[in-house]
């Protein structure tokens, strides 16, 4: 590790098979913790390349635990987080109102680092269990349309530099790669982002990809459609910036979609959203996100046809149908 660490010291870059090289030495415990916070740190400083992020995905995707879903046509909805603005959990209630409206979701998700809240908390913490079985998984999204995959159990890089991230309190380049390594390989993915350089940097390696996608970024700095202002969406056809208007649903102030200062705040939110017993911001927010998330895994759809379709999920109650089928088959 010295040499690379000196290497990249001199500001110089990790061409994609020695970044592919180092995440895999990383992941198989080489380096101590030390050397590992000296590492990540380098990308604190400077922005990454392509070559090096696609070299640590694809460490990443060759090291994992697969998981067969090619029986379902699955979305992933899942953001980088880093974005420090502690929203209450948007892309989850957004993959159980895609499942609500008919679709299939391979979830891919993680414990918070730098908010109060990741995924993986809100669904521990209403007795989701996770777990890497496939016959388990293949069984909730059979009967519910979703199943939940946190990153630890099929990411062993992503557990081993659990405790640096932890002690950094930081987003880091691993924020970028949890996205990109659903170790189903969706066909489908409503990726968001915490800036706009990251935006463009995954869409040029989705472009590559051959799957169908959509890359959100709000320009007020969110990793979601957060509707507090126009957003940048990239897709494989296309790129654009969006007003809220243009969605057909109204601007939000930020603090209408705080999520509040712990998991079990957090926790309140996210089901009063699925109960209909939220704000009319928190539901526009879920709806916008579902609504791109829709016309991601059909494309023959149009946004006001996804706010419709999304909007019927969670009021209809079919959202929170889904929810508590998969946490009772727990």
């Amino acid at each position: 590790m010295k040499e690379i660490l000196s290497y990249l010291f001199d500001h110089k870059t990790l061409t994609k098979e020695d970044a592919k090289q180092v995440l895999t030495k990383i992941a198989r415990g080489a380096y101590n913790e030390p050397e590992i916070a000296a590492f990540v740190s380098v990308y604190l400083m400077r922005n990454i390349t392509v070559e090096e992020l696609t070299g640590f995905r694809d460490a990443l995707l060759e090291l994992c635990v697969p998981l067969d879903l090619s029986d379902f046509n699955t979305i992933d909805v899942c953001g980088t987080g880093g974005d420090g603005k502690n929203t209450f959990n948007i892309s989850t209630l957004t993959a159980f109102a895609v499942a609500g409206a008919g679709y299939h979701v391979s979830k891919h998700g993680n414990y918070s680092v730098s908010s109060n809240c990741g995924s993986s908390n809100v669904m521990e913490y209403f007795g989701y269990v996770f777990s890497s079985d496939g016959d388990k998984l293949k069984k909730e999204m059979d009967r519910t349309g979703i199943c939940f995959l946190h990153a630890p159990l099929f990411n062993p890089a992503m557990k081993n530099v659990a405790p640096v991230r932890k002690s950094l309190r930081m987003k880091t380049f691993f924020n970028m790669l949890g996205p990109m390594v659903n170790p189903s390989f969706p066909r489908n993915q409503l990726v968001g982002v915490f800036s706009l350089d990251v935006a463009r940097l995954y869409n040029y390696i989705y472009q590559e990809s051959g799957s169908n996608f959509t890359i959100i970024h709000s320009l007020d700095g969110y990793d979601e459609i957060s509707l507090t202002g126009p957003f940048k969406a990239f897709t494989e056809k296309w790129e654009r910036t969006i007003s809220p208007g243009e969605t057909g649903l109204m601007k939000v102030n930020p603090d209408e979609i705080f999520g509040g200062d712990s998991v079990e705040a957090s926790g309140k939110v996210f089901l009063n959203v699925l109960e209909e017993k939220g704000t009319r911001a928190q539901k526009n927010v879920v709806i916008a996100n579902a609504a791109f998330a829709l016309q991601t895994i059909d494309p023959g759809m149009n946004i006001e046809d996804g706010v419709l379709a999304a909007t019927e999920s969670l009021e209809s109650g079919s959202a929170y149908e889904v929810f508590r089928k998969l946490i009772d088959l727990q």
